[in-house]
């Protein structure tokens, strides 16, 4: 009889689903608002993160810099973001996102927002507390991996 995967092993697993899930939806709120995976996790870090310099902007969503240019002309263009020049440094520049656009973005994850909600509504304080740890620790470790594999 073959020995059951471990309990780590079943964690592992769930979170490669739980990963190829949030991809797909994540695609398909992209192609409902004609915007590109990429842009889509601009729009999300400035939403949680507030305004941010382009490069700022590159280094928290993972984007060469180069590339950064022509997503923030796309997104400009879409009228999801501003760009915003310093009245001091007029070189200095902040991008943030135009706020009512982004109800666009909530109105596409209102599904899965909700069931998120059902779900979490099933789970005590403490039990939520320790799933947010686990997920908050499980997404340091990929900023690390990342990081290391990034300098080799």
């Amino acid at each position: 009889m073959p020995k059951p995967p471990s309990r780590t092993a079943v964690v592992r697993t769930a979170l490669r689903d739980l990963r190829v899930q949030l991809a797909l939806l994540n695609h398909q709120v992209g192609s409902q608002l004609s915007l590109k995976d990429a842009e889509l996790d601009c729009l999300d870090v400035l939403a949680r993160d507030g305004a941010l310099t382009p490069s700022a902007l590159a280094r928290r969503a993972g984007i060469h810099p180069a590339t950064m240019t022509g997503i923030l002309d796309r997104l400009e263009r879409g009228g999801w973001v501003v760009r915003d020049r310093d009245q001091t440094d007029r070189r200095r520049v902040t991008v943030r996102v135009v706020k009512e656009r982004t109800a666009a973005v909530y109105q596409a994850y209102r599904g899965m927002n909700g069931a998120i909600d059902k779900i979490c509504a099933g789970y005590s304080e403490d039990e939520l507390d320790l799933i947010a740890g686990f997920l908050n620790r499980c997404a340091e470790a990929g900023h690390t991996s990342t990081e290391k594999l990034a300098a080799n």
